[in-house]
């Protein structure tokens, strides 16, 4: 029970990465309010599976979790989300801006539209929510930002380009920020996943998924749940010296 007396706010949180790091910060005791913005269903599926299982982790005492459909690419949507949970848990301790979405393609054939859209939501989302949550933290002197970025954001990718930008920028961003708040005790840090099992890596062809496992030292793609544990090792008071670090969770690819 590493996060118990914690509150923690996770972006995307209904599907994928996002949906672990949810389900871990409940087992590790903290309260978490997520975030999605269509996925209604698997949303709802995700706290029903919560209020379920929640008598093994001290039923009417348990962790409490609330989902809230919200645009992490709107600031006044990151403003508003950020004071209904300073109203229902009065206060902000760990913030994970794990929200993103991809618009492949090789450059030559990139539509503006695709590279700002990726930008926008990847990049800019990671501001919103880090500037909204930030105020709280201040008068707490104390809080913990963890960013998700990728290695795609460290090594670059083919037909990624504006994926790899935002990636790529939301370290930087994440090494300014511990710069900024270390003073306060406020820290910020980074992990970048590699190839992960989930709804998008599902979808590769086979022979696709063959040549990524080629190149991953350890071959296999990452379960989701192994991701959520380094959130919860950044979350808690284990981590407390450590900020403006990006840690990959890639099986040695980006060596």
């Amino acid at each position: 029970m590493l996060l118990v007396g914690k509150t923690a706010i996770v972006t995307g949180g209904s599907r994928g990465i996002g949906r672990a790091i949810v389900q871990r910060f409940l087992e590790e005791g903290a309260n978490v309010v997520f975030t999605y913005r269509s996925s209604v269903d698997a949303a709802e599926a995700l706290v029903a599976e919560w209020e379920a299982k929640k008598a093994d982790f001290g039923g009417a005492e348990a962790p409490k979790v609330l989902a809230v459909q919200s645009d992490a690419a709107d600031f006044e949507a990151s403003n508003a989300l950020c004071e209904e949970v300073k109203a229902k848990f009065e206060r902000v301790d760990v913030v994970v801006n794990n929200a993103g979405i991809t618009r492949d393609n090789l450059l030559l054939r990139m539509k503006p539209e695709d590279f700002d859209h990726v930008v926008h939501n990847n990049l800019r989302s990671v501001y919103n929510l880090t500037k909204s949550a930030v105020r709280p933290m201040l008068r707490q002197r104390a809080g913990s930002i963890i960013n998700i970025s990728s290695i795609i954001g460290m090594r670059g990718n083919a037909g990624q380009a504006n994926y790899a930008a935002a990636k790529a920028g939301i370290i930087g961003f994440s090494k300014s920020m511990a710069q900024e708040l270390g003073g306060k005790n406020i820290r910020c840090n980074v992990v970048a996943p590699g190839f992960i099992d989930t709804d998008m890596t599902d979808k590769l062809p086979e022979k696709v998924r063959e040549q990524y496992l080629q190149r991953i030292p350890l071959k296999r793609f990452a379960d989701p749940k192994e991701v959520a544990d380094v959130c919860v090792f950044l979350a808690s008071d284990l981590s407390t010296y450590v900020s403006g670090q990006v840690l990959s969770v890639c099986g040695a690819l980006n060596c």
